[in-house]
């Protein structure tokens, strides 16, 4: 599905430059579950964001195939529609829009991608009675829980039945019990057979992926899989 091939991401600060990612090679195939972990500075975000189009790696520095097809050579225009058709994001702080409902958060992407109002209806309070919130449909951010508003950020995120859901310390904001919720329903749908990213500091985290990625100083370090409990 996605293969990375020795990508780099350099930035530039003065005459210094800094490598966040260093000849990076990964493959990420349908139904996995990968968990990405490092100490700060490590590249997991960076790596999360280009996994995800949100950024690319530097130019003439490896390449990014999607379905076997190169994308780092594509404009704005291909790469936003990309984005919005093979992926969903969850990311730490929610990023829902606070003078929009839960459903009308949910509905967003699929505005984007033009469907009929009745088909966005449709969708997002199917996907909402997935994450169990139905009783909050007409609920704006302010007044929902931490937990609440990831339900609602994943069910966001699923709108538009992406290749590839993308999680950013999906549970940093939140209280063990509400982080321990949210990563049951990842698990749960990755059971179901959506491919997920996580992006992560917690060593718990792991133990709901398939599998372990370490990153240290920009490199992949460690990469195997996660022993499941019996």
């Amino acid at each position: 599905m996605i293969k990375l091939k020795n990508i780099s991401k350099q930035y530039h600060m003065g005459d210094v430059v800094i490598n966040a990612l260093d000849n990076v090679s990964m493959t990420i195939s349908r139904g996995e579950f990968v968990i990405i972990m490092g100490p700060s500075g490590s590249g997991k975000s960076t790596l999360l964001n280009i996994l995800g189009v949100l950024d690319l790696p530097t130019r003439n520095h490896g390449a990014y195939l999607l379905e076997d097809v190169d994308i780092t050579e594509l404009g704005d225009r291909e790469l936003a529609r990309i984005r919005n058709r093979h992926f969903g994001f969850i990311f730490q702080s929610y990023n829902l829009f606070p003078e929009l409902n839960a459903l009308e958060n949910v509905m967003v992407p699929l505005t984007y991608a033009k469907r009929p109002k009745a088909e966005r209806i449709k969708r997002a309070e199917e996907l909402l009675e997935m994450v169990e919130m139905t009783h909050r449909l007409k609920h704006f951010p302010n007044q929902l829980s931490g937990g609440e508003q990831q339900r609602v950020a994943i069910a966001r995120a699923l709108a538009n039945k992406p290749t590839l859901l993308l999680a950013d310390e999906p549970t940093g904001n939140l209280a063990t019990e509400q982080g321990n919720e949210i990563l049951s329903l990842l698990k749960k749908l990755n059971e179901q057979g959506t491919t997920i990213v996580v992006v992560t500091h917690d060593p718990k985290v792991s133990t709901y992926g398939k599998r372990l990625v370490h990153l240290q100083d920009g490199k992949i370090v460690s990469d195997k899989a996660i022993e499941q409990s019996a």
